[in-house]
């Protein structure tokens, strides 16, 4: 089925935020001293939210440029969103515990001899980046809150190339855990793979919701690695990040490698594509960079060893004085890179997701190195 942002869809969703609006303050006031003392308190407030979700879901089936079959699901979507609201303010959802178990078993999964340098670490923080990136500020749509590269034509958006790996790692881990939703999951893993591969602690809150297809985003959101930083800027500022956000988030190079047969690219940023350092940064500027000679997309390679690679976008840093600011920052201190990435990383992957829908703080888990 085909993204539609229809005015129809739009005002539903505005309707559900309205509703969220007017439901949990009233919620959030009850719990100001004291829980409920019954259970049939619990059931009103429930029952206010279940309303608002009928309410809205009811304005979007009355609207007539969308088919049955999406209004009838956007009626199911607003009755989720409602329930993750109530489950949240009732604090009802999972511990950090049960949240631990399920990192656990993605961090058993990291190790992978016979796949690319030996993780699958790289290819789990970009799941979790794409899924999360497709955010617009403008009218709320995309992020991680619906977990949409599960349906075409998202996930065969060219910016998703390989990513059908990692969803399919993750799948044996959904059906261990059928509580925890695609959205949560993906977000997790992203935050494991950062964690494990000696990266800094990223903050995590559960609460993503699973949507449908007619949530899927339009093409064209994510990142062009062949363009440089007016492009940059365009991308991010629409998820509304600034630029030394945008610096920051570009530090994930650090993990990975590019593929022909995904990106067209070719080759890994640094030569430890399996542990998180601010080694892309040093690289930057420490190495020299030449034109690649050779029949893929334009791109950089070190002089030295002719090894490593830089996309256009990547040199934008050392060429954009803004840019070139926060990049030298991370390259003389991975402290400070490690603390700014966490703050963004933790922006990114909760884009798109109401507010109200969280269950809990953000709290941070444990390494398997930490818990033996």
């Amino acid at each position: 089925m085909a993204s539609r942002f229809t005015p129809a869809l739009r005002a539903a969703a505005a309707a559900r935020v309205a509703a969220r609006r007017q439901v949990v303050p009233a919620m959030r006031r009850g719990f100001a001293s004291e829980a409920p003392k019954s259970g049939s308190s619990n059931g009103l407030l429930i029952g206010g939210l279940a309303a608002a979700a009928v309410a809205g879901g009811a304005y979007y089936f009355l609207a007539t440029d969308a088919t049955p079959k999406e209004r009838l699901m956007e009626v199911e979507t607003a009755g989720k969103e409602a329930g993750a609201v109530a489950e949240a303010a009732l604090h009802m959802k999972r511990k950090p515990e049960d949240y631990q178990k399920v990192y656990n078993r993605i961090a058993e999964k990291l190790e992978a001899d016979d796949y690319d340098d030996g993780s699958h670490g790289p290819v789990l923080i970009r799941l979790a980046w794409h899924s999360s990136g497709t955010y617009n500020k403008e009218d709320g749509s995309g992020g991680s809150n619906y977990a949409t590269m599960r349906f075409k034509p998202e996930s065969e958006h060219g910016a998703n190339n390989g990513l059908k790996i990692a969803r399919e790692l993750l799948e044996p881990i959904k059906q261990e855990f059928p509580w925890i939703s695609y959205g949560d999951l993906w977000t997790l893993a992203g935050v494991c793979a950062v964690q494990e591969a000696q990266g800094p602690k990223v903050p995590w809150r559960p609460g993503r919701i699973d949507g449908y297809d007619h949530n899927c985003t339009p093409d064209g959101r994510l990142p062009d690695g062949a363009k440089a930083q007016d492009h940059l800027r365009e991308i991010f500022y629409r998820m509304g990040f600034n630029d030394q956000e945008i610096v920051a988030l570009c530090g994930a190079h650090a993990m990975g490698r590019c593929h022909t047969d995904r990106s067209g690219f070719d080759g890994p940023w640094t030569f430890s594509p399996t542990t998180f350092t601010n080694d892309y940064y040093r690289l930057l500027f420490d190495e020299k960079w030449s034109w690649r000679k050779w029949n893929g997309p334009a791109q950089f390679t070190d002089s030295k060893t002719k090894s490593l690679m830089m996309l256009p976008a990547d040199m934008s840093l050392t060429k954009d004085k803004e840019f070139k600011k926060h990049a030298k920052a991370y390259a003389a201190d991975a402290d400070l890179f490690f603390k700014d990435f966490a703050n963004v990383f933790n922006k990114l992957i909760e884009l798109g997701v109401p507010t109200a829908q969280f269950q809990s703080d953000a709290y941070t888990l444990k390494t398997l190195d930490e818990q033996s």
